[in-house]
């Protein structure tokens, strides 16, 4: 049975999260992770990513604009870090719009990820279901997954469409632990795939060719919010173990190295304004995580503050301090 969401437009594109689709895919059997994200602009967003033993790269369509970032880990002598893929694809009637421009290179797309890229498992990320401003949801289902025939308007050949995929309760379990790392709040449930993920798949990867995905699928939701940080944030969880640092990483890890080593009758006034610092808040989201270094310095009185040790490692800083002298053996 159709499930009609009403909009007004079906087939008008819209450059910022209406809908659009990422795919993550797994490759290489040596590969250690790999995560892919995307953002779309108008129909579809979806993001492929496998975690499974060997993990994945990533993949994204959307309706219309289409942009994907995925990043991954892996050891493979062969293949770095995975490729990730953002695709539009327009509106449901992609999949029968065989004149379409777009059509043939979705298909080419499709076919790099299968062939070249050979995925072990697929994480999607879908314009067309947002769960709330605090919260994701993805489908931990195993087995067929459903359709969720999201549009209206369309013939009755639309409501048909068919597209075989197999959820995993493991890969969706694994991606939460991803978001609880991060500090991103998330449920698991039931659903089925949106036509983001189904109309641009059902050319990129059709069924019975050689070009079909036939390894496990996930779909994750985004946030209900247009907050670009948020979503960033999101695509991060997936990137954990990225030995390229962020910016503000850095930037941040040094403002604090130079508030708590300095003299200690100021260290309180100048670790209150690196809290007040915007690249902290990209730091941590979530304040709490900076909030026991705080605690340290006070109950260290006017000991001397030292930065022992850190690590620029994707959006994280792993450094550690020490407050006061070691006594001497």
């Amino acid at each position: 049975m159709p499930n009609p969401r009403p909009r007004s437009r079906p087939l008008m594109i819209v450059p910022v999260l209406v809908a659009a689709l990422a795919i993550l895919l797994a490759s290489s059997s040596t590969a250690r992770g790999l995560f892919s994200r995307v953002r779309s602009e108008t129909f579809n967003k979806f993001t492929t990513a496998f975690n499974n033993a060997p993990k994945a790269n990533l993949t994204t369509t959307t309706t219309s604009p289409l942009q994907a970032a995925a990043t991954a880990n892996l050891t493979s002598s062969k293949m770095g870090r995975p490729p990730v893929y953002f695709f539009s694809h327009g509106g449901p009637d992609v999949q029968y719009n065989t004149k379409h421009p777009v059509y043939p290179i979705l298909q080419a797309i499709g076919k790099e990820i299968v062939q070249k890229v050979k995925p072990k498992a697929v994480v999607v990320f879908s314009a067309h279901w947002q769960a709330t401003p605090s919260e994701i949801h993805l489908n931990n289902g195993g087995g067929p997954t459903d359709l969720i025939y999201d549009f209206y308007g369309f013939p009755d050949h639309f409501y048909k469409a068919t597209f075989p995929a197999t959820g995993s309760p493991q890969l969706a379990a694994k991606i939460q632990q991803l978001l609880i790392k991060n500090n991103i709040q998330s449920k698991g449930l039931k659903r089925g795939l949106d036509h983001g993920v189904f109309s641009g798949f059902n050319v990129a990867f059709p069924p019975n060719t050689d070009r079909a995905i036939t390894v496990p699928l996930v779909q994750v939701s985004l946030f209900k919010s247009e907050d670009p940080d948020a979503h960033y944030r999101l695509g991060q969880a997936f990137s954990w173990g990225d030995p390229n640092p962020l910016p503000y990483a850095v930037s941040f890890d040094n403002a604090l190295k130079e508030a708590v080593e300095g003299d200690a009758e100021g260290r309180l006034d100048r670790m209150r304004a690196a809290a007040k610092r915007p690249d902290a808040r990209q730091a941590h989201p979530w304040m709490d995580h900076l909030m026991p270094i705080y605690v340290a310095a006070g109950a260290a009185g006017k000991d001397k503050g030292v930065q022992t040790w850190t690590l620029h490692e994707g959006s994280f800083a792993w450094a550690q301090y020490r407050f006061g002298d070691v006594p001497e053996e």
